[in-house]
């Protein structure tokens, strides 16, 4: 199921989930002021019904100093990081809410709730970020994974994290995502992992072991975003210049090109993870309540 029409920035993103109608967000340990700040803008925005978790006396100080109405928000009590997590990851698997947000709980704290073989989101399928980068030197947007969950993937997982990768295009309206399988060069060297990779993927999706693709690899990022760089290089690829969705070598690859589109060139970035029950908005505590807003948004069109 995609999106419909392709979306191609997140004024476009905030349009679309706001004619979905609200999703119900569950938060673990949601006394921060960004992160409240961030709510109240989903709020503003009327596509998000938030359930916040965590202590309710900070959370309620939070609402009023940023005015966010108490009458807009259900506030269920809770100071135990592990009872947090818990609680609100059941909310999402009773059905009580479609999607589950990480507070000021501890990622790990957060996913061995997740992760829970009993009470957990696990569907059997492997658990991938992807971050959605606007950035005005690119014309459309781009899909970066895994830049946060997957630390050296083997090209089985790489896999995985491609086809959770090409749902979440599809959401944004990409019917058949363009992809780059990135490595620093062209050609497969058995010294690089990642290029024998970017071969074996190509090899798959022609046969048909991965749909819905146009992939090419090893690519170089020049060459994945630069037609002028592929011509100069002499480099024939059907991605070139077009890339939608940049499968990186490793979860340092990914976090590093992120964070470079961020502080850099201005990106504007959401951030998901996939793979499971449901969406599941996992940031970092540095981001900022418009990374929060926009993950929150990409949460809720994947829905």
């Amino acid at each position: 199921m995609s999106a419909g029409k392709r979306i191609e920035s997140f004024d476009q993103l905030l349009s679309l989930v706001k004619s979905k109608g609200k999703k119900r967000l569950a938060i673990a340990s949601a006394e921060g002021e960004e992160i409240i700040e961030a709510v109240k803008q989903a709020v503003d925005e009327d596509f998000i019904d938030p359930v916040l978790i965590g202590d309710q006396t900070k959370i309620e100080a939070l609402c009023n100093k940023l005015n966010l109405a108490l009458n807009k928000v259900e506030i269920i009590p809770a100071k135990d990081q592990k009872f947090t997590s818990k609680m609100a990851v059941g909310l999402v698997k009773q059905g009580r809410a479609d999607l589950l947000m990480k507070g000021k709980v501890d990622t790990s704290t957060l996913l061995k709730a997740v992760l829970d073989k009993e009470e957990g989101l696990r569907t059997g399928g492997l658990l991938s970020h992807v971050a959605v980068v606007e950035v005005k030197s690119y014309p459309k947007l781009m899909l970066v994974t895994d830049g946060g969950m997957n630390i050296n993937p083997d090209v089985k997982s790489k896999v995985e994290i491609l086809k959770n990768a090409v749902e979440v295009a599809k959401r944004l309206g990409i019917e058949k995502p363009k992809v780059s399988c990135l490595a620093a060069v062209e050609l497969v060297n058995p010294e690089m992992q990642e290029t024998v990779d970017g071969a074996v993927l190509v090899k798959m999706a022609e046969r048909g072991d991965i749909k819905d693709v146009i992939i090419d690899g090893p690519v170089s990022f020049d060459i994945a975003i630069d037609s002028q760089s592929a011509r100069m290089k002499g480099i024939i690829s059907p991605v070139a210049g077009d890339t939608d969705i940049f499968l990186v070598p490793n979860i340092a690859t990914g976090n590093i090109l992120v964070k470079a589109l961020i502080y850099l060139a201005e990106a504007k970035v959401g951030g998901i993870v996939v793979g499971g029950g449901a969406p599941i908005v996992l940031l970092s505590r540095s981001d900022t309540a418009e990374m929060k807003l926009y993950s929150m948004a990409l949460g809720a069109a994947i829905c």
